[in-house]
């Protein structure tokens, strides 16, 4: 299934055998370090510049329900946002793996972010359409 929206992601996520917590890395776009005036211009134009990510969180299904929830939930921290991240960590038997077991996958994630590498995720913007970057 091409997922490519939100509501397909949690839909997919469903009907996986294995119980699923979804990772979520919370992205803003920011200006890179020492930009020239083309990153600048390009920037402002809402195209280019680095996504920084500004929160991170681990759900089972059941306490997801769609974008505008997610969104809403983040506005407490007073962290902006522009992306999610997501990822998929799948349990083992009948049980979604745990808060604590999902830690460090989800610390990798933070990681790879920072790093640029996020190819093996999903992303989605706050009205919770997939996201493509090129």
């Amino acid at each position: 299934m091409a997922i490519s929206n939100y509501a397909d992601l949690l839909a997919e996520a469903h009907r996986q055998t294995e119980p699923q917590r979804l990772l979520f890395v919370l992205a803003r776009a920011e200006l890179p370090d020492n930009p020239d005036q083309t990153q600048r211009e390009r920037f402002e134009q809402g195209e280019g510049g680095v996504l920084a990510p500004v929160l991170c969180v681990d759900k089972t299904l059941e306490e997801l329900s769609d974008m505008a929830a997610l969104v809403e939930e983040s506005q407490g921290t007073g962290q902006e946002w522009d992306i999610a991240f997501v990822a998929a960590l799948a349990g083992d038997g009948a049980l979604p793996p745990s808060s604590e077991e999902a830690e460090q996958p989800l610390q990798r994630m933070v990681e790879s972010i920072k790093m640029g590498s996020i190819e093996n995720f999903l992303a989605f913007d706050r009205q919770g359409v997939a996201v493509s970057f090129h």
